[in-house]
């Protein structure tokens, strides 16, 4: 079963080798690895260059630099301006995947088992864990079993293209899991030892701190349709874990800063309306139990989208 990585990456010489190591040291390594290099102005190309010389399902492909880093919708189109120079339809898996990570050896290997195993999971991945500068010991990030993380997005190419790829917006890493289970696929991430891996640049920190990533994904949930008692119970779950208190109060404040100027929502209704359903039961019946039965009940669209009569 041959997959493909697309890595959008800007200015990651700090983490990169980490990463690269990691990646061609799989029992399982890419068929092809497209590294967009996304105006990068530290060493960054000189050591894709190295890398690619070494290892020729390696290909580098560079962008003009447009003077900052962009997370979020600026992410996205630069994974598509790799994505869109390759044929896609030579792979069964493609997957969006950051230059900040260090994999356990065998995680491509059983996320592919995996999804062979069930022809149900459209998108899957292991679990985040970043190193506490203080004590040295690795914590989670929490990120929830009903979705596959957004910095290694392991994706079956049908149901990438049934869901129609990622939306050019921010939270299109939540959006996307949403959309899969609309259409009756599953999206899972497991937290196991041989699938946990390391993020080195933990998640919802960003260029301008760890405050201002928070605001952007309570952005993010405004923008995808969140509700607002479903965000009130997400901001305080976030409240009591790293960073406490703060990360929780920064993400809510986003929302509601973005509620109060009446910024642009997802444009998608339908998915917008099931999202705030799935969203209701989670709180009622636990998010496990919620996920579960939307599954079971999301099995017949996936039969009728997957094998109509």
């Amino acid at each position: 079963m041959s997959y493909l990585l697309v890595t959008p990456c800007r200015n990651e010489a700090e983490y990169m080798k980490l990463t690269l190591d990691s990646v061609v040291s799989q029992t399982v390594p890419p068929d092809m690895w497209v590294i967009v290099d996304d105006g990068s102005t530290d060493a960054t190309p000189h050591i894709l260059a190295e890398y690619a010389a070494m290892y020729p399902f390696i290909n580098i492909v560079t962008r003009e630099n447009r003077g900052h880093r962009s997370v979020g919708p600026g992410v996205i189109e630069a994974f598509y301006y790799g994505y869109d120079q390759v044929d896609v339809s030579q792979f069964d898996f493609v997957c969006k995947f950051d230059l900040d990570l260090d994999l356990p050896p065998r995680y491509f290997e059983i996320l592919i088992q995996r999804m062979n195993d069930n022809p149900r999971i459209g998108t899957c991945s292991g679990k985040a864990y970043f190193r506490d500068k203080k004590s040295g010991n690795l914590i989670s990030e929490k990120c929830g079993d009903e979705m596959s993380v957004g910095m290694t997005k392991f994706y079956r190419r049908t149901c990438f293209e049934d869901i129609g790829g990622f939306v050019r917006q921010v939270m299109w890493d939540g959006i996307d899991c949403h959309k899969c289970r609309q259409l009756g696929w599953i999206a899972v991430s497991w937290d196991e030892p041989d699938l946990n891996f390391i993020h080195l640049r933990p998640m919802g920190s960003s260029q301008q701190g760890i405050f201002t990533g928070r605001m952007r994904h309570g952005f993010g949930q405004y923008f995808m349709g969140t509700g607002l008692i479903y965000m009130i119970a997400s901001s305080v779950f976030r409240m009591i874990h790293p960073p406490y208190i703060v990360g929780g109060i920064a993400m809510l404040w986003g929302y509601l800063k973005s509620m109060f100027q009446r910024k642009p929502r997802f444009d998608d209704a339908a998915l917008v309306k099931f999202i705030k359903s799935y969203q209701m039961q989670c709180l009622l019946k636990g998010k496990a139990v919620a996920t579960d039965a939307l599954n079971a009940q999301q099995e017949s669209v996936w039969n009728d989208l997957t094998h109509p009569l």
